[in-house]
């Protein structure tokens, strides 16, 4: 069979991928995409509710971890979140700002997609679906894969753009990382990243009636913390503020948690104590945090009576209650929920400017597949934005 040759061929067409090809069409390069996906983007067309958080206005290196977070730092100066907002707004994608500098379409993100399929194909590149790749390797000083499809592709360059292995239901897998491993590169520690912690089940028992409550609150780990809205679930512990903490926790390690914060709880006790004594201590906490928190809490540091019955040691005891829950997750809900995979090709093994492989010339490594793992709320897809912009400029 005869082989089908082009400059670069690109495996993912998600949104690292699809900047990519985008990119190196531009520069007048033959590219191939291929996907075994049905269609291009899902991760783009499900995130931020259907809505996609496509970047965030205060991204820099300082929202990233790895091995070498300051790795991102060439890529996401060169493409910023201001060049990529630039795009969208030549699109004709109305956009809006929620907090934190998150910024979302306005209408869908198919039209994120829409965008980038459109100057896929004017910048002349092929889109290849429903195709995966059954062996890949060295050809000369270039490379050889073979497709699902039966055909054969030669490329002189080749992008692994495939992601990490969260959300297993959408086809993820760790096939970058093999690949990459393959090819002799090392791969750091994979976990899921940006996902829901769980309780073991008599804490979880304790816990029941909180499920579906939600607050904003301080979440930490040693002097890493965020603050952001917390939920309690059937498992244990969801929302933004988990979300951000759990790709800083390991298990075994206890979180620090401020339901209230910059409240002085046991100074508001102590005052709605003094004003009606007669008022039972979960109504007057219930004027803090939710009503079925107060009464789970007050339940959970034993506390009998009305105010006036109390000492000021019980009420520090719901102060601490509130404000310093110590509590040591078991695990979390894995790449099933997970919303990005936290470590991956290692970044020694990568030029920070061209994102190509030091060791193999030709090869490229892009978005969540490489060790750079951003916080929540549009970091993720930035680098993608940008790790894909530099990769198509070099290849």
């Amino acid at each position: 069979m005869k082989a089908d040759t082009v400059d670069v061929l690109i495996v993912g067409a998600g949104a690292a991928g699809m900047m990519c090809a985008i990119e190196a069409g531009r520069r007048g390069r033959s590219v191939r995409v291929v996907d075994h996906a049905s269609a291009p983007g899902e991760k783009i067309r499900i995130s931020g509710g259907g809505r996609c958080n496509f970047t965030n206005l205060g991204t820099g290196p300082g929202n990233f971890l790895g091995e070498n977070p300051r790795f991102a730092t060439s890529a996401l100066r060169r493409f910023s979140q201001h060049d990529f907002i630039k795009r969208v707004d030549r699109a004709g994608i109305a956009w809006h700002e929620k907090t934190l500098g998150q910024l979302f379409c306005d209408d869908s993100a198919n039209q994120i997609i829409r965008m980038l399929t459109d100057d896929m194909r004017e910048a002349g590149t092929r889109l290849s679906l429903g195709v995966s790749v059954e062996r890949i390797e060295r050809a000369g000083d270039g490379f050889e894969a073979a497709l699902s499809d039966g055909s054969v592709v030669r490329a002189q360059s080749l992008v692994l753009a495939t992601g990490g292995k969260s959300i297993p239901k959408m086809g993820a897998t760790g096939w970058a990382f093999d690949t990459a491993r393959a090819f002799g590169l090392r791969v750091t520690e994979t976990r899921p990243a940006l996902v829901p912690l769980t309780f073991e089940a008599g804490l979880l028992e304790r816990l029941k009636s909180l499920a579906g409550v939600s607050v904003e609150a301080v979440v930490s780990r040693g002097k890493t913390r965020f603050a952001e809205g917390l939920l309690f679930t059937h498992r244990g512990l969801s929302g933004p503020s988990i979300l951000q903490i759990s790709s800083y926790w390991r298990e075994g390690e206890a979180i620090s948690v401020a339901m209230a914060p910059g409240v002085e709880v046991f100074a508001r006790l102590k005052a709605m104590k003094a004003e009606n004594g007669r008022q039972a201590a979960q109504t007057a906490l219930g004027q803090i945090v939710p009503k079925r928190l107060a009464e789970t809490l007050v339940a959970q540091e034993q506390v009998v009576g009305n105010l006036a019955d109390l000492s000021d040691k019980a009420l520090r005891r719901l102060d601490g209650a509130v404000n310093s829950w110590s509590v040591k997750p078991v695990g979390s809900e894995g790449y099933r929920t997970a919303e990005v995979t936290l470590g991956g090709v290692a970044t020694n093994e990568l030029d920070q400017q061209t994102l190509g492989a030091r060791s193999v010339p030709g090869l490229y490594v892009v978005g969540e597949a490489v060790d750079v793992t951003g916080w929540l709320g549009g970091y993720n897809f930035q680098w993608a934005w940008s790790s894909g912009w530099a990769a198509g400029q070099a290849c």
